[in-house]
């Protein structure tokens, strides 16, 4: 008699195995646990260390980023060099002392919004942007400083509007390969996302 009680204890407890929907109800879908080991892995730092790689479409989110702080800050420090009539090298430096504040501040904004105290933010803004401006910068004043006359020209010149800006979409195509291998390694732009 106790044999054949265990007996059908057991059969009583496997009988969900025979019926999907029984095993399912009882154990819910081991998909479930696929889905967030995967899900780990492709995290900035997971588990398994920095993501194998990043989309395109993020790197250019990045890059625009980025891109809108520098643009902002060198704008607005060729416009006030230019204004004051100060010479090519004071207005390069008050314009790329310009575009690094601003795209550390837009960076900044967004990470204490989410919730992030200011110490914290400003490490985050550092380690996101440095290099990604750096060569933003760097690609920007060299297209500006190499082109003739772009230095000389005024607010009113077409020159140096043209320049400027052209100077703006080469940096921009040469640092979202930048971009996208750093996010790719868990740096750059990928702190911040962890962030959000």
């Amino acid at each position: 008699m106790e044999h054949t009680g265990r007996h059908g204890d057991i059969t009583h407890d496997h009988g969900g195995h025979g019926d999907p929907a029984g095993h399912e109800a009882r154990h819910g879908l081991h998909t479930d646990h696929t889905d967030h080991t995967a899900h780990t892995a492709r995290g900035p730092r997971g588990p398994r260390g920095p993501r194998a790689g990043a989309s395109w479409s993020m790197a250019v989110k990045a890059t625009l980023h980025c891109l809108t702080g520098c643009a902002v800050g060198e704008i607005l420090g060729m416009v006030v060099g230019t204004a004051l009539g100060w010479g090519n090298l004071p207005t390069m430096v008050l314009a790329i002392a310009l575009a690094f504040l601003f795209g550390y501040s837009f960076t900044l904004f967004a990470v204490v919004r989410a919730g992030l105290d200011l110490k914290s933010a400003i490490k985050v803004a550092l380690a996101a942007d440095t290099v990604s401006i750096a060569v933003m910068e760097a690609v920007d004043n060299g297209i500006v400083a190499l082109t003739p006359g772009a230095m000389d020209a005024h607010l009113s010149d077409g020159l140096f509007w043209s320049t400027l800006l052209g100077g703006f979409a080469v940096a921009f195509l040469i640092t979202t390969p930048v971009n996208k291998w750093m996010i790719g390694r868990g740096r750059g732009h990928a702190v911040v996302h962890a962030h959000h």
